[in-house]
């Protein structure tokens, strides 16, 4: 059984766990977000399969 995600929902999750539990974080958070979304929009996220 092969389980295909891609990476924006998990980052997304995470960080909505995160800005519930420690509000203060927010802009570090978001900040992070964006940086980590656009490096996977500049360079592809190729065939990274996070489960196999």
């Amino acid at each position: 059984m092969n389980i295909h995600t891609s990476l924006t929902p998990i980052v997304s999750l995470i960080a909505g766990i995160l800005i519930l539990v420690a509000p203060n974080l927010l802009n570090y958070i978001v900040a992070i977000y964006l940086i980590i979304i656009g490096l996977v929009g500049l360079f592809g996220t190729g065939d990274i399969h996070l489960l196999r």
